[in-house]
């Protein structure tokens, strides 16, 4: 499959949210049409309805964890397990590479950025997680 990073970086320049923009890049995969997906994700933009907790763009690769592994049935333990798994290791090499996982701080509008890190452009979170997706969640060829 052809890497869609820079079709989700356009996506949010566009006019998507953060969350909308990762979520809805890779969505049609997990066969959720691009309406659908847009409303999905439209309240996780700006760290949850802008309230700047969990940067959007985590929300939105979390979401695509759980259409790639998650529990399909109150039963399904082991499926929660496995996609638990999945988010923490996709959150903490996020928050590895940019310092945080939380809107404000990776924006720089609260303190907790850790020494070394800097505030970036919200588009640049926006290609970290595509990447992350394209690296732990699609089939590899």
């Amino acid at each position: 499959m052809e890497s869609r990073v820079e079709q989700a970086v356009e996506s949010f320049r566009s006019g998507c949210n953060c969350a909308q923009a990762v979520f809805v890049t890779y969505a049609d995969l997990y066969g959720i049409d691009k309406t659908t997906a847009m409303r999905l994700a439209s309240s996780f933009g700006a760290g949850l309805a802008g309230m700047r907790h969990v940067c959007g763009t985590v929300s939105g690769m979390s979401m695509l964890a759980g259409l790639h592994n998650g529990a399909s049935s109150v039963e399904d333990k082991e499926g929660r397990k496995r996609n638990f798994e999945t988010v923490r290791l996709l959150a903490q090499e996020f928050s590895a590479l940019n310092g945080s996982i939380r809107c404000g701080q990776l924006l720089g509008l609260e303190p907790g950025l850790p020494d070394g890190f800097s505030k970036k452009p919200c588009a640049e979170y926006v290609r970290t997680c595509a990447v992350l997706v394209e690296k732990y969640l699609l089939p590899r060829p």
